[in-house]
């Protein structure tokens, strides 16, 4: 996963997933992610960022479920206006936690939950009832995309055993390009 050149191949495959052929109509522009970044001091990952600056910023089709949301927007099911978001702030998990049924090791897990909903990562969307996906742009796990509910955060790649598809953006949006279940690690054992 090159976080710091998008792969023309990968590019390819994002227009062909979304069908976009409006010559970059749809996106955002250079000059627009650049200010994105400075404004929130974060430097956004390939291909994402390739993505929204000459492909598209948002679609109404998938992925997820209610489609992908532009670059500084948040799903209509978010809540708030997001004035609690920090990107630059580094994403807090290395791993899955269910906090609906355990605390985990944290003196304050009421806090570093909220951290995961709001620190270090951009929302590309909602599958709905407060099941939104994240791509983490700060910390460690910069790049991967995380589906974090009311009741707990996951990454999604095979790397992390719930899946069989690639990590990142490019990954994740070729799973369900190829109308996989996103949560299909189990079905292929």
């Amino acid at each position: 996963m090159n976080l710091e050149q998008a792969a023309p191949e990968d590019l390819d495959a994002l227009r062909k997933a979304f069908g976009v052929d409006d010559d970059g109509a749809s996106a955002l522009g250079w000059e627009a992610v650049h200010a994105f970044e400075a404004e929130h001091g974060i430097v956004l990952p390939e291909p994402y960022r390739t993505f929204v600056a000459e492909i598209s910023d948002g679609s109404l089709q998938g992925p997820p479920e209610y489609g992908l949301v532009g670059l500084a927007e948040l799903p209509s099911d978010w809540g708030d206006d997001g004035a609690k978001r920090r990107p630059a702030e580094p994403f807090p998990l290395t791993e899955s936690w269910l906090w609906e049924e355990d605390e985990g090791p944290y003196e304050d897990p009421e806090a570093v939950t909220d951290q995961v909903f709001n620190h270090g990562s951009i929302v590309l969307g909602t599958d709905g009832c407060a099941m939104n996906w994240h791509l983490v742009v700060t910390g460690p796990h910069r790049g991967h995309i995380w589906h974090v509910t009311d009741v707990g955060a996951m990454p999604f790649g095979a790397e992390f055993g719930f899946t069989t598809s690639a990590p990142g953006f490019a990954g994740w949006v070729g799973h369900w390009a190829a109308g996989k279940e996103w949560f299909d690690a189990a079905s292929a054992e």
